[in-house]
């Protein structure tokens, strides 16, 4: 049986602590919402291409961050391979070309293994950064793994992750650093009726958005398409022309 502390660390790749850790006691505010509202849509796994694309585009130093240590294009395709959908939640945020721009993973514990417990992961690509969509990820998985159960919600990252510090300082949890790692734990509140109707409406909201930008990329793909019968059928009447 894994221990927690095994768990936890997996889907980061980060070992253990190896100096004694160094907690922040300085109380952190709560954020206040994001005025805008982000669609984020829940990732099957008919989409481990789009994972696996995003993943492959991030430059070495995120994959550093991302994972705790310079994933090549082998490992990250073999952690791509290994999600399991039937037990933890990914979401994803897609630009108007359906490409996946920032995905989050919440990792939940195998079996009833430390089932008040899970993890939280998230990448951004380069050009999306800068809007908080690193944020608006974590308080879905918060909103989710609060709605599953889970008491404790953890980070692993690097001390010098500090865009992945920040979202969890501002989301309330504690942090603890221990030389070249942090460890972030943020307490959950049981789930209640309008947490769950929270959910329903979020993932809903994000469903409609995902289908809108399908049919306009079909629509465009059609006009595009369209243009170049045109085109051929002008070139084609100017040749035959006197």
């Amino acid at each position: 049986m894994l221990t927690a502390k095994i768990l936890l660390k997996a889907s980061l790749g980060i070992g253990s602590f190896l100096k004694a850790p160094m907690v922040e006691t300085q109380p952190r505010a709560v954020s206040a919402p994001h005025p805008v509202m982000v669609p984020i849509r829940s990732i099957g796994p008919r989409e481990r291409d789009r994972i696996a694309s995003h993943l492959f585009a991030l430059t070495p130093h995120d994959r550093y961050l991302r994972f705790g240590y310079a994933a090549a294009d082998e490992q990250i395709q073999r952690y791509v391979d290994s999600l399991d959908f039937e037990r933890d939640e990914l979401f994803g945020i897609y630009n108007r070309r359906l490409e996946l721009i920032a995905m989050s993973h919440l990792a939940f514990a195998p079996g009833d293994e430390h089932s008040d417990c899970a993890e939280f992961g998230v990448s951004v690509s380069a050009h999306a950064r800068g809007r908080g969509y690193g944020a608006r990820l974590f308080e879905r998985a918060m909103v989710v793994a609060r709605n599953e159960g889970v008491g404790m919600l953890f980070i692993h990252a690097l001390s010098e992750n500090a865009a992945m510090l920040k979202i969890a300082r501002n989301a309330g949890a504690t942090v603890v650093r221990s030389g070249a790692e942090a460890e972030a734990h943020l307490q959950l509140p049981v789930a209640t009726f309008d947490s769950r109707m929270s959910e329903i409406a979020l993932e809903h909201y994000a469903a409609v958005d995902f289908a809108l930008k399908r049919r306009a990329k079909q629509f465009w793909a059609f006009l595009a398409s369209l243009q170049e019968v045109r085109s051929g059928m002008r070139n084609a009447r100017s040749k035959s022309a006197p």
